[in-house]
């Protein structure tokens, strides 16, 4: 067992008067409002979508709490910004959430970030033109590939698929490497249909509008990536999965095997539980519409929600759960 299911399971276990003692005073209705920064993405993607729909369904639930969505890089950058205190809420993808936990590359130390929720599952897409030459993750060799933006999730998950196909990082030849651009969904996606790079990465949603859009432009070749699953949950541990993009969805006409990585609602350890509790009373009142814009057909549920991994939940996320689900 972990130590992050160690510690869920006696923070889970505690007397639920304890965790209400802990929070008394925090939530109700009187008081002030309490403001949380929100850390989300680019404008446009997914992470802000969810970010400007959660504060929107916050603000009407009439809670004495607001949540303001801070534009940013994504899943890096948002752990980044956690730890230095400059927002109180986060998402970021799992295992950059499990690295700044650890305090592995690219974070010097530990981060203290604690976990309110796993909210959805992020697939890897690597799609390519049907009309191309690439037909596998060994294709790639010399070209130049679009890997994500710096500072976020999907540089992380691109940059360990292409070091797992021997094509990135040492000791793999220079002839060998893929050439990664640091570039985020909208350029991406423009890179593509003009032809300065032969692939991209992304982590998102079923399906990604960008990605459904530019579908129904350019004949695409979606490569399958769930070969290399093990191999990820041998170096990285288990928040890898193996996932499915359905037959049907950017016109497949067959399912293509690719990995899943969950996405987290991180808060820093300082922020009151009263505050958890009201946030997460809202997340699960309102998960339809937080969703409806980022995955198509997921569903939020307890079981699925405190799964977070390495990342400890916060004390006033397993009050919520306690009280409400026992």
């Amino acid at each position: 067992m972990t130590s992050a299911e160690v510690t869920r399971r006696r923070l889970m276990g505690l007397g639920l008067g304890v965790l209400a003692g802990v929070s008394a005073g925090c939530s109700g209705d009187s008081g002030p409002v309490r403001r949380l920064r929100l850390a989300t993405g680019p404008e446009g993607g997914p992470y802000n979508a969810f970010g400007q729909a959660l504060a929107q369904a916050v603000a009407a639930s009439g809670r004495r709490i607001e949540i303001v969505p801070v534009s940013t890089a994504a899943s890096v950058d948002n752990l980044r910004k956690l730890d230095d205190g400059s927002v109180e809420l986060a998402l970021a993808m799992a295992d950059a959430a499990e690295d700044a936990v650890f305090g592995r590359e690219p974070f010097p130390g530990p981060t203290a970030a604690t976990a309110l929720a796993r909210v959805y599952v992020n697939y890897t897409h690597l799609l390519v033109p049907a009309a191309g030459p690439v037909r596998s993750v060994g294709d790639l060799a010399g070209r130049p590939v679009a890997a994500g933006a710096a500072g976020s999730g999907v540089q992380v998950v691109a940059e360990r698929v292409l070091r797992a196909a021997g094509l990135g990082g040492a000791p793999a030849p220079e002839a060998a490497a893929a050439d990664e651009r640091q570039l985020g969904l909208v350029p991406s996606v423009s890179a593509l249909r003009e032809g300065s790079v032969d692939a991209l990465f992304w982590s998102g949603g079923v399906p990604t509008p960008a990605l459904a859009d530019l579908a129904r432009e350019l004949p695409l070749r979606f490569l399958p990536l769930d070969a290399h699953v093990g191999a990820l949950r041998e170096r990285y541990g288990p928040v890898y999965t193996a996932v499915t993009l359905p037959a049907g969805v950017y016109g497949l006409t067959e399912p293509v095997g690719t990995i899943g990585v969950g996405n987290y609602l991180l808060a820093r350890a300082d922020v009151p539980p009263g505050a958890v509790r009201d946030l997460l009373q809202v997340v699960f009142d309102r998960w339809r519409d937080l969703l409806r814009e980022v995955t198509a057909g997921a569903r939020l549920e307890p079981r699925f929600a405190i799964s977070t991994g390495e990342v400890p939940l916060h004390p006033g996320a397993v009050a919520h759960y306690r009280s409400v689900y026992g």
